[in-house]
C-alpha cells in the first residue's frame, strides 16, 4: 500500500509539473501570439487569390476589393456614397453623369489618379465589353469625356437606373494604374502587378499556399489599423476550423466558407465569436423549361410541392437559413409583392403529375406513352449542403414515383454546364445585395449563367425580357415597380425557380479581433476596419 501511495504521489507530482509547464508554455505562446498578431490578421480561403486584374472575373473578389476602388461605393444601407469621386451630378433625363474626382490621390506605384486614368480604365473595360455582358450599362455607354484633370463624364444612349450601383460594386468598374496595363488595355491581363488606390497592396503570393497584403502607405483615406493580412490556402473546411481552434488563424469569413457544423462547434466556445448577417441572397433550384417533361408547367409545379423547406432549413442548415417561398425576400427592392407560395404537399404534387399524364404504374414508377419519368440534377461536388439537398430531393420524388438522377461535379464543370443550358435541374443563387434585383434580372436576358437557357421554353420569354429592360431603363419608379412585378409574378407562376432558403453571411473569429461585422456585399471582407 505504501509503495502504491508513493507511486501515486510521484504520478501526481509529475501531473502537477506537466500541468504547470503546459500553462506556462500556453502563457508564453499567448503572449507571443498577441505581440505578433497585433499588426496581423490571419485568414484562410479555400483557394488561391488567382488573377486580380480588376476588369476580369477570375480573381477572388474580397482581394480585388482590398486593392482597387471605384468612383463610388455602397454603404450598409445600400446608399451610394463617395469614394474616388467626391461628388457627382446626374442630368434630369438620366443620361449624363458628371463626376468630380478626389484630388491628391495616387496609385500605390505613385502614378497620379486623375480623369485620364479613369478614362483609360473605362476604355480598357470597353475593349473587352463582350466579357461584361451581364452589365446593361456596357451596352448603353455612348461616350466618355474628360472636361479637365479632375472631372470625368459618362454619357449613356438611354437612361439606366442601376448605373450608380454598378459603378459601386467590386468589378469591373475599379481602377488599376495605367502603367500596369498591357498596351493600354487589360483584356489580355495586366503587366505582372496589381496596382490600385485601395487601402492594401499585395506584398507577395505563393500560389496555392499563401498571399500577404500590407497597408498601402500611399492610401488617401484612413489607413487600416492592422498592418498585415495573411491569407492561407486551406481547401478543407474541417481543416480550416481546426486551424482556427488551434490559433493558427484569427478569422473565418464567408457564407460558402463556414458550414453549419462549424457554426455549432464554435457557437459557445470560449474565446471565439460567431456572427451572422441579415439574409443576403436566395438559395434556389433552377428548372430548365426546354427539357423533356419539364416543358410541362404542371410537372414543374409538382416539383415545387415536393420539398419541405422547413426540414431543409432546420435539418441541413441548423436553422441558420430561413425557408424561402419566393425568388427574392420581400425586403429586396421591388420584390414586396403578393405571391402565393407553393405549399409542401406530396398529394398536390401527385395530383399535378396525374393531370400532366404521368401515371403511376404497378411498380409505383410514373410513366407516359411508355416513357418513365426521370429527371437529372447536377450539383457542385465541393458543396456539402448541395449534396444533402440533392439527396433529400431524390428521396422525396421517389415517394411520388419520380426518379431523380443526381450528379456531383467539379465547380468549373458545373458552372460551364449551367451557362450552356445543359441541365434539367441545377442549383442557383440570386446575386445578393446590392446586385438584387437589377443584376440578377438583367442577367436573365443574356447567356450569362443558366437563367437565360432555363427560360427559353417559356411562351412569354420575350415579354419577360422586355419588362426587365423596361424596368432597368425607366426613370419612373411606378413603371419600374410594375415591370419588375410582371417578371417576378410570371416566373413564379411558371415555376422556373424553386426557392429553398435565404442565405446569410457568416464569420467566426477570435474575440480579441474587433469590428468584424459585414459590408453590403457578401463578397467583401471588411479587413480595413478590424483591429485587436
Amino acid at each position: 500500500r505504501n509503495f502504491v501511495k508513493k507511486i501515486r504521489n510521484v504520478k501526481f507530482l509529475f501531473f502537477v509539473l506537466a500541468t504547470l509547464v503546459f500553462i506556462l508554455s500556453c502563457g508564453n505562446t499567448s503572449k507571443g501570439d498577441k505581440a505578433e498578431k497585433k499588426d496581423e490578421i490571419v485568414f484562410a480561403n479555400f483557394r488561391d487569390i488567382r488573377d486580380l486584374n480588376p476588369h476580369n472575373y477570375a480573381g477572388e473578389m474580397y482581394a480585388q476589393n482590398m486593392i482597387y476602388e471605384g468612383l463610388v461605393k455602397i454603404d450598409n444601407q445600400g446608399k451610394i456614397i463617395p469614394s474616388l469621386a467626391e461628388s457627382w451630378e446626374i442630368s434630369p433625363d438620366g443620361k449624363e453623369y458628371t463626376f468630380h474626382l478626389r484630388k491628391g490621390v495616387v496609385f500605390s506605384d505613385g502614378e497620379p489618379f486623375n480623369s485620364a486614368a479613369v478614362k483609360a480604365n473605362f476604355d480598357a473595360i470597353m475593349d473587352n465589353k463582350e466579357r461584361h455582358g451581364w452589365l446593361e450599362s456596357v451596352r448603353l455607354f455612348d461616350k466618355f469625356e474628360i472636361p479637365d484633370e479632375n472631372t470625368f463624364k459618362i454619357t449613356l444612349k438611354e437612361p439606366y437606373f442601376p448605373m450608380m450601383v454598378e459603378l459601386g460594386v467590386i468589378r469591373p468598374f475599379r481602377f488599376i494604374s495605367p502603367k500596369a496595363m498591357k498596351n493600354g488595355t487589360t483584356k489580355d491581363g495586366v503587366d505582372g502587378k496589381y496596382i490600385g488606390t485601395g487601402p492594401y497592396v499585395l506584398k507577395h503570393n505563393t500560389v496555392d499556399q499563401e498571399a500577404v497584403f500590407e497597408v498601402n502607405e500611399k492610401y488617401w483615406g484612413e489607413k487600416p489599423k492592422v498592418k498585415t493580412v495573411r491569407v492561407k490556402v486551406i481547401p478543407d473546411p474541417q481543416t480550416r476550423a481546426l486551424a482556427l481552434e488551434k490559433g493558427d488563424l484569427d478569422i473565418l469569413f464567408g457564407k460558402d466558407m463556414i458550414d453549419d457544423e462549424t457554426i455549432l462547434r464554435f457557437k459557445d466556445k470560449k474565446g471565439f465569436v460567431v456572427e451572422m448577417s441579415e439574409p443576403v441572397s436566395t438559395r434556389m433550384l433552377l428548372v430548365n423549361t426546354t427539357k423533356g417533361a419539364l416543358k410541362d408547367k404542371n410537372v414543374r409545379k409538382a416539383l415545387q410541392h415536393v420539398l419541405n423547406k422547413k426540414e431543409i432549413s432546420e435539418g441541413i442548415f441548423a436553422g441558420n437559413e430561413a425557408p424561402a417561398d419566393t425568388v427574392f425576400a420581400k425586403t429586396v427592392p421591388y420584390a414586396n409583392i403578393e405571391l402565393q407560395p407553393y405549399n409542401y404537399s406530396l398529394e398536390e404534387a401527385a395530383k399535378l403529375l396525374d393531370e400532366a399524364g404521368w401515371k403511376a404504374g404497378a411498380n409505383g414508377k410514373r410513366s407516359k406513352d411508355g416513357k418513365v419519368l426521370e429527371i437529372a440534377m447536377n450539383y457542385n461536388a465541393d458543396s456539402v449542403s448541395e449534396k444533402s439537398i440533392s439527396e433529400y430531393f431524390k428521396q422525396q420524388l421517389e415517394k411520388i414515383g419520380v426518379t431523380l438522377n443526381i450528379t456531383g461535379e467539379e465547380e468549373q464543370a458545373y458552372r460551364d454546364r449551367m451557362k450552356k443550358g445543359n441541365f434539367d435541374i441545377t442549383f442557383n443563387i440570386s446575386w445578393g445585395t446590392p446586385y438584387d434585383p437589377q443584376s440578377f434580372l438583367g442577367g436573365m436576358r443574356q447567356p450569362v449563367y443558366g437563367d437565360y437557357a432555363a427560360q427559353q421554353g417559356l411562351v412569354d420569354k420575350a415579354k419577360i425580357d422586355e419588362n426587365i429592360l423596361k424596368g432597368l431603363k425607366t426613370v419612373n419608379e411606378s413603371e419600374r415597380a410594375e415591370a419588375f412585378k410582371y417578371v417576378l409574378t410570371t416566373l413564379h407562376d411558371e415555376a422556373v425557380y424553386i426557392p429553398l432558403t435565404y442565405e446569410r453571411n457568416r464569420a467566426i473569429h477570435r474575440e480579441t479581433l474587433k469590428n468584424v461585422g459585414f459590408d453590403i456585399s457578401s463578397y467583401e471582407i471588411p479587413f480595413y476596419r478590424m483591429n485587436y
